[in-house]
């Protein structure tokens, strides 16, 4: 019965990575026959099915940008750089869709410990650096167990070192990942969606107008009270939005 079972999952599974490919490839096709729209739907069906990666975040955004939809190439831009951050081509394509903003504003320099932690782990996201601890880990086991049933001195110091540095490599990963982790939930960052919204002193309607921004900007999320969120700029300023007028990264 359990066999039965598992059989049926993995059929179930299988299936549906099956489909997902499918709907991708349809994607595709749709995108380089200039279909966009019918494109955007086939990878939004994607999403919605609960799969994400840069590469469809990637393509959703390029299909975005080709009907000027600047807000939305944006933030899949966004969001497949999260994903990846190490590729170019959606580091330059980002630049491209933000060139159609309205607002220039510029991210604020890191510098400091920050900027140093930044260049020397951005090989990877804080899941990428759990997996290679995840495989590190692996390694370090395999190599003691090894360690253990050797009986020749030589091999076994080699493996004992071998063992050890991948145990530390493995710690140290997972102390990026949560470090990396951690950055992400403190800055976290929103685009504006709507055309042209005002930005709010108080999280009400009736208060004071502080500055406006416009459709595909970028802007530091500190704040959330009940459907309002407060934004801040690079340069410290500071107000209210509704969150139906933003989209969360």
């Amino acid at each position: 019965m359990k066999k039965l079972i598992f059989i049926l999952f993995f059929l179930i599974n299988f299936s549906g990575i099956a489909q997902e490919n499918d709907i991708f490839d349809r994607a595709n096709t749709a995108y380089a026959d200039g279909n966009y729209e019918q494109a955007i739907e086939l990878y939004t069906e994607i999403l919605e099915n609960g799969q994400t990666s840069a590469a469809l975040h990637y393509n959703l955004g390029n299909a975005h940008y080709k009907l000027n939809h600047i807000a939305p190439s944006i933030y899949h831009y966004e969001k497949a750089l999260q994903l990846d951050p190490t590729d170019e081509d959606i580091r330059n394509n980002l630049g491209f869709a933000q060139n159609m903003a309205i607002d220039s504003i510029e991210e604020t320099p890191v510098e400091g410990f920050q900027r140093l932690f930044d260049t020397t782990t951005s090989a990877f996201g804080s899941t990428g650096w759990a997996w290679v601890a995840i495989f590190c880990m692996l390694l370090f086991v395999v190599f003691i167990l090894v360690y253990y049933f050797s009986r020749r001195t030589v091999i076994k110091r080699i493996l004992f070192v071998s063992g050890s540095f991948f145990f530390l490599l493995a710690i140290a990963s997972a102390i990026i990942a949560f470090m990396k982790q951690d950055i992400l939930q403190e800055n976290s960052f929103a685009i504006i969606f709507s055309e042209e919204i005002e930005v709010k002193s108080e999280p009400n309607l009736r208060s004071e107008e502080v500055f406006q921004l416009h459709e595909g900007a970028k802007v530091r999320v500190t704040e959330e009270y009940q459907d309002w969120i407060e934004i801040e700029l690079p340069n410290g300023s500071q107000g209210w939005v509704q969150q139906t007028e933003v989209k969360i990264l």
